[in-house]
């Protein structure tokens, strides 16, 4: 049978033992005294053979409740969407997934080029200059756009929708704690930002604007309209956005922004209990040296050969420290790999493909609650969530769903208690007619 771990024979042990100079294991630990040393067998259970363990562990497992196994119409920022079988393969490769920096880039070409694809591929999707080589999440991708901001304009207030993510909204206000910014959240109408408050709120103090597109409830926001508002005296206009939708939608670049933040979650990297993600990163050219993280950049060797470097990365364990912008201290180059994959995998008619898939079977979606009496209160443009208001708890409907099979949408009233008994549903290309109907029609029945 296939052996996950072999661990080392009696004879590998003794060898060590010899080679070090000790007759055995207790000697090793001579010096701590004999009343202060562990000398009983631990509470713990008889260890078990492989095969015994593995069927404790799966009889467990199977507990769960599991997109495998049970459709989902959870979103909220992380989705089930359809995985390349290629991802796996790649990202299982030794030299990529046991990697971590690559400092020496004369043995780390194959890193260093999978991370200046990753960067291309977001300049390409968002419409801006320069993308560096992946954040932690979309959640710190976007705190790090404020700092940013603040240090570029110099100014110490942060406006920001309260359609943007609720976690998100959490991150940038610990991220602003420290260096003293002022956030004040704008309200929402219809599901979108409010163009009046957000205009009341302006004035030389604004460092930055804080959008998401689609937001929080799915809706697209009207960039074109927010972007002169954001752009008041020497404010900047940041966006934090799905990159799937941007493969159907005008990227944040064309409207003006100047920094495009998100998670690319959607491509490549399964739901696994939420975590870990890999934020992105996106700026204009002249915000280039003031980018968090690091840059891949390409050149050529003295022979013209191509080849990759690290660039630019004024961070605080290297040289220049005291310049740094961040104090972020690595990147998900692992996940930021299972993008590319997915993203190459894909291809540009694909991705825009899937992203359609999403808007068709979200809308019809929506129109299958409106047609069963259901309240859906935003009525503008959407990607693939939107928001179903119900009779009773989200909760409580949720409990029944899964009694049923079924993973239920998001509770928004856990952040926004105006809109408590509201559900956060959606929907993505892995959907099928079948499931959409039967979901609807269950939470009809819990819903009554």
């Amino acid at each position: 049978m296939l052996h996950r771990y072999l661990p080392m024979t009696e004879e590998d042990k003794q060898e060590m033992l010899k080679t070090i100079g000790v007759q055995s294991i207790d000697e090793l630990f001579s010096d701590i005294p004999e009343s202060v040393r562990f000398n009983r067998d631990y509470n713990i259970k008889k260890a078990k053979s492989e095969s015994e363990l593995m069927k404790e562990l799966t009889a467990l497992a199977e507990k769960n409740m599991h997109m495998k196994k049970h459709p989902s119409f959870l979103g909220a920022g992380v989705y089930d969407h359809y995985i390349p079988a290629i991802v796996d393969h790649v990202i299982s490769r030794s030299e990529f997934y046991t990697a971590y920096t690559p400092y020496q880039p004369e043995i780390s070409q194959g890193e260093l080029q999978a991370i200046f694809e990753f960067q291309t591929m977001i300049c390409e999707l968002t419409g801006m200059d320069v993308a560096n080589s992946s954040m932690y999440d979309g959640g710190t991708a976007l705190a790090e756009a404020a700092l940013l901001s603040a240090g570029h304009t110099k100014n110490k207030k942060v406006l920001v929708s309260k359609a943007v993510h609720p976690e998100y909204r959490d991150v940038l206000k610990t991220y602003a704690k420290g260096p003293g910014l002022e956030v004040v959240e704008i309200p929402f109408k219809n599901g979108v930002t409010d163009l009046e408050a957000l205009q009341a709120e302006m004035d030389e103090q604004v460092a930055c604007v804080i959008v998401q597109y689609p937001n929080f409830f799915g809706q697209i926001e009207p960039l074109k309209e927010i972007e002169p508002i954001a752009h008041t005296g020497k404010s900047m206009f940041v966006v934090a956005s799905n990159p799937l939708a941007l493969g159907i939608l005008t990227p944040p670049g064309t409207f003006g922004a100047d920094i495009v933040v998100g998670d690319v979650q959607p491509f490549g990297i399964p739901a696994q209990f939420g975590g870990p993600h890999c934020g992105y990163f996106a700026v204009k050219s002249a915000l280039m040296r003031k980018i968090p993280g690091r840059l891949v950049g390409q050149t050529t060797d003295e022979e013209g050969r191509r080849g990759f470097v690290l660039t630019l990365q004024a961070r605080e364990q290297h040289i220049r420290r005291d310049k740094a912008t961040s104090n972020i201290c690595s990147n998900q180059a692992l996940n930021a790999l299972a993008a590319s994959v997915a993203m190459t995998a894909l291809g540009k008619r694909g991705v825009k493909e899937m992203a359609i898939m999403n808007i068709q079977k979200a809308h019809y979606a929506k129109n299958a609650f409106v047609e069963h009496g259901f309240d859906v209160p935003f009525t503008g443009p959407f990607f693939n969530e939107f928001v179903v208001k119900l009779n009773k708890s989200v909760k409580e409907v949720n409990k029944r769903l899964l009694e049923k099979g079924i993973i239920g949408g998001y509770d928004v009233g856990r952040d926004y208690p105006e809109l408590e008994n509201h559900m956060l549903v959606a929907v993505t290309e892995l959907r099928t007619k079948e499931e959409i109907d039967t979901f609807v029609k269950e939470l009809g029945d819990c819903h009554a």
